[in-house]
């Protein structure tokens, strides 16, 4: 019954790119996927995207790319679902009730006998964790 009102979006990762897009209403995301993590006192999301580069100007932060490694495309799993949930946030808005959005994920690149099960798993469980209802990698 609730499943037509639920948000559907679409993900596209890659190591220079991230993309959200939300299918019901057409407002999209295209940003770098970096993050900007506070060091000092709690390690807390500050900026996501762009922004996350000039975050570091106030206070002390470590900005992470958490979709660049040379063998895999998910280099840290903790720091790519934390983005992958900012930047969800973001291209959903923010209400008082909103439902958990279905999420399609598209991992861009080619790695060489294809995505392993393992790597489908973590896309999985990283938009599990970024609050999607359910997902389709």
């Amino acid at each position: 019954m609730l499943s037509a009102f639920r948000p559907i979006v679409y993900v596209q990762i890659s190591p220079d790119r991230l993309i959200l897009k939300n299918l019901k209403t057409g407002e999209s995301l295209a940003e770098v996927p970096e993050i900007a993590i506070s060091t000092l006192p709690k390690r807390r999301v500050l900026a996501a995207g762009s922004q996350a580069r000039l975050a570091g100007t106030s206070q002390p932060v470590e900005v992470f790319n958490p979709f660049s490694h040379p063998r895999s495309l998910v280099s840290d799993f903790t720091v790519a679902e934390q983005l992958i949930k900012h930047q969800l946030r973001r291209v959903l808005g923010s209400s008082l009730v909103s439902l958990a959005p279905y999420v399609v994920i598209h991992p861009l690149g080619s790695p060489a006998g294809g995505f392993t099960q393992v790597e489908r798993r973590a896309f999985h469980e990283m938009a599990i964790g970024a609050g999607a209802a359910e997902v389709h990698v």
